[in-house]
């Protein structure tokens, strides 16, 4: 059974769209393990961060960057170490060594002292005296492996490293400036009767019919369709106006383009139906379309 396309409707409509790239910046401290970088700071007065030269990407292209601002690095001892670069492990109380394992910790098992630790609760085994890993010694490597039984956690040495200065003791602080580039775009498309969505509308290309681009632009003046012109001149004063308060505008550009729309009826197995195709890429949009695959003949 054809399908045959028995009608077709075109409801060109014009999509004006304007896109704003701006700047913007902001300043954190920041801190970083002390390795022997320069330190600057104090030796002139930092810049302040709109002054501080960075290079922009292409235009309307979203980027962010990191800089570090000059003349704001200085070292200072790292806080949570107390400088020391390390701290005393919390799993053995610093004394590198494990709990006990005749007396599990306690030093005194059913009231006396325990002779494997002298009461301390905590002991370095060795594969000699373990109890425990003694029962590995059948197993020729093991005696390697397990020669000393330490604190795992700090490899009997007491202490473990600072996360904080990674063992160097002094930490890096500065000033980071974060520079983000923005593409702010806004869309208008013109209401037309078609039936089909105008989210559809702006996720394709039109045929463009008119470009501008420059630091700040203007409305559009004289255009056919009034709707056009007007929602220009809303869409740029709102944006020059809401934009400029959180950053600097770059550039902005607006354009108008005409999205072809094309509303085809067809009829199959005695039943009536619609398709869309739009938009310069030929998109088809068939909501109700009665089967996978059928033959058209147009009529």
């Amino acid at each position: 059974m054809e399908c045959v396309i028995t009608n077709m409707e075109s409801f060109h409509t014009y999509r004006y769209r304007l896109e704003t790239f701006t700047e913007s910046r902001s300043t954190a401290w920041a801190e970083e393990p002390f390795t022997g970088q320069l330190m600057d700071a104090f030796t002139q007065p930092a810049p302040a961060p709109w002054d501080v030269q960075v290079q922009p990407p292409p235009m309307f292209q979203d980027n962010k960057t990191t800089v570090k601002v000059p003349y704001t690095s200085s070292v200072k001892p790292c806080p949570p170490c107390a400088g020391m670069g390390s701290h005393p492990c919390k799993d053995c109380s610093g004394t590198g060594m494990s709990v006990c394992r005749s007396c599990n910790g306690s030093g005194c098992p059913q009231g006396s002292q325990c002779l494997q630790c002298n009461g301390s609760g905590r002991k370095r085994y060795s594969h000699k005296n373990c109890p425990q890993i003694s029962l590995f010694r059948r197993i020729p490597y093991m005696e390697f492996l397990l020669s000393v039984c330490s604190c795992t956690q700090c490899g009997g040495s007491g202490s473990k490293e600072c996360k904080k200065c990674r063992g160097k003791r002094q930490l890096l602080v500065y000033i980071n400036l974060t520079v983000k580039w923005t593409n702010n775009l806004e869309d208008y498309v013109q209401e037309q009767s078609s039936g089909l969505q105008v989210e559809k509308l702006k996720k394709v290309s039109g045929k463009e019919l008119f470009r501008d681009a420059q630091f700040l632009v203007y409305p559009v003046m004289g255009f056919p369709v009034p709707a056009v012109g007007q929602a220009a001149e809303r869409m740029i004063r709102d944006h020059q106006s809401r934009l400029s308060r959180t950053g600097r505008i770059l550039q902005q550009c607006q354009t108008i383009e005409l999205v072809p729309i094309t509303k085809v009826s067809y009829k199959w197995k005695e039943g009536f139906y619609t398709f869309f195709v739009y938009g310069t890429e030929n998109k088809v949009k068939a909501e109700d379309y009665p089967a996978t695959c059928c033959c058209c003949t147009v009529i």
